[in-house]
């Protein structure tokens, strides 16, 4: 089996992506390095990023099939599955040949597949804006821990940068040590040392204290259904939340 290997980035992937159309050597599979187990069987190919052939396989994935096959791929690419790589190999040469009516043809496994992971990353970026709290640290900067399943990070950003613009802040990523970090409305994605410790400011650890307070008062014992908290507001999300 022919494997190609690419360096994790999402360049390098569409990179490999290029070079599948190119090199005499197709491939079956397209792993991460950091996801592919060595196989003696296997004969791996390591694609180098280029971002010239990466920007010309962007620009055709938009081009001829569609604005949403980018969208489609990018969540794929995001939802970091171990197979991510091979799903869109499979699911753009399929596109290439439909067209923008691929989305349509759900009973093919290849579309089937990139749908159902594409609403799974779209559901937790669409459940994540309503779970992120922000903690005013020292300094008049804001802060919000985040442990997502899929690396949303970037779609989450710019809502809160639509929304808070005027304030500095940053959603870090402890999962992943990174975090998306704004500045008089700008905002970048960086690395995060992952000793790194925020230090609430004293107004923020008495807002906090008054924040549970109120939270544990308005309950009502009576209607207390945990099931039903878990399924609307997910126990793994629970230890970024304030109020739990």
């Amino acid at each position: 089996m022919i494997i190609y290997l690419y360096d994790g980035s999402f360049e390098g992937l569409l990179t490999a992506i290029y070079e599948s159309y190119y090199l005499k050597d197709k491939p079956e599979k397209i792993y991460s390095k950091e996801n592919f187990q060595p196989n003696l069987l296997d004969d791996t190919i390591y694609i180098e990023t280029d971002g010239t052939k990466a920007d010309k396989v962007y620009e055709s994935i938009g081009s001829k099939i569609s604005k949403n096959a980018l969208r489609n791929v990018y969540h794929i690419f995001l939802s970091e599955h171990q197979e991510a790589g091979t799903m869109i190999y499979n699911y753009l040469r399929l596109g290439w040949r439909m067209g923008n009516s691929v989305d349509l043809n759900l009973m093919d496994n290849r579309v089937m597949v990139v749908q159902e992971i594409c609403n799974k990353v779209s559901r937790e970026r669409h459940r994540m804006l309503g779970l992120i709290r922000f903690q005013q640290l020292k300094g008049d900067f804001y802060y919000a821990p985040i442990e997502p399943d899929y690396n949303i990070i970037g779609l989450v950003a710019p809502h809160f940068v639509e929304r808070m613009g005027d304030q500095n802040w940053m959603i870090h990523d402890k999962k992943r040590n990174i975090a998306a970090v704004t500045f008089h409305k700008q905002w970048v994605l960086t690395n995060i040392d992952d000793k790194f410790t925020p230090s609430l400011g004293d107004e923020e650890i008495n807002y906090q204290k008054l924040w549970r307070e109120y939270f544990n008062n308005i309950s009502i014992e009576e209607r207390y259904n945990p099931k039903l908290q878990r399924k609307n507001m997910p126990s793994r999300y629970w230890n970024n939340l304030i109020e739990k």
